[in-house]
């Protein structure tokens, strides 16, 4: 199959966007990695996810990698597994047309083990062997009910320190409509770090809140949810 740019492709889109969008904290964009930048999933009906990979990818003048879904679920919908069935395939097909790397979705399902173990494996080696990696990730992994923030479901906090630890900054990206806008709010790029003595479960929680802490700094306090004690870090 032949690749395409999603750079290109969401250029094209976000630019026929009416009112067009609207991008805050543009001295935080990052021209160039190693970075994750992370976003938060938000969502109403009417709006999906890929609007904010869309939106993000067409302000960041660099080639960005996005760790997507490779699923969506319809928890109790009667057609819920021929949506899966149908998703899975174009989601599978997207992943390949663009060079992404699909993930499991969230929360984590024991049958998922050994393929989020082998996707996680590809997204280190695609840092290791990119000069200047720019990561796409949303840690929350799911529509959140009301586009209001939640604590991602367990291992988000733990994989995003495996890329801390190869150097990736990460760079927090609040994505929200006000006003009749679509609207990025990007803040400053930060190294994270957790105690060591921490156990892995601890570490994981607390990786978590810190990036969804930042995250919520960039969104309006109606939309920060558990995070609305947040105000500045």
């Amino acid at each position: 199959m032949r690749r395409r740019s999603f750079r290109k492709d969401a250029c094209d889109c976000i630019g026929r966007l009416e009112p067009p969008l609207r991008v805050l904290g543009s001295e935080s964009i990052p021209h160039s990695g190693p970075c994750v930048i992370t976003a938060n999933h938000y969502y109403r009906p009417g709006f999906n996810a890929w609007w904010l990979a869309l939106a993000i990818t067409s302000v960041v003048p660099a080639d960005m990698h996005w760790v997507m879904t490779s699923e969506l679920t319809f928890p109790g919908k009667w057609y819920a597994p021929i949506g899966m069935l149908v998703l899975r395939i174009v989601l599978k097909r997207a992943a390949r047309l663009y060079g992404f790397t699909p993930m499991p979705p969230m929360p984590p399902r024991p049958q998922d083990v050994t393929v989020r173990a082998n996707a996680v494996r590809k997204v280190l080696s695609y840092v290791m062997k990119t000069t200047y990696p720019v990561l796409g990730l949303a840690p929350e992994g799911g529509d959140m009910p009301g586009g209001r923030l939640a604590l991602p479901a367990s291992g988000a906090g733990r994989f995003s320190l495996l890329l801390a630890t190869r150097g990736l900054s990460l760079v927090p990206v609040g994505v929200y409509e006000q006003d009749g806008r679509f609207c990025l709010n990007f803040g400053p790029a930060y190294q994270l770090h957790v105690p060591t003595e921490m156990s892995p479960d601890e570490k994981d929680k607390r990786a978590s809140t810190i990036i969804m802490e930042h995250i919520a700094i960039q969104m309006p306090s109606h939309l920060r949810g558990i995070f609305h004690y947040v105000e500045e870090l």
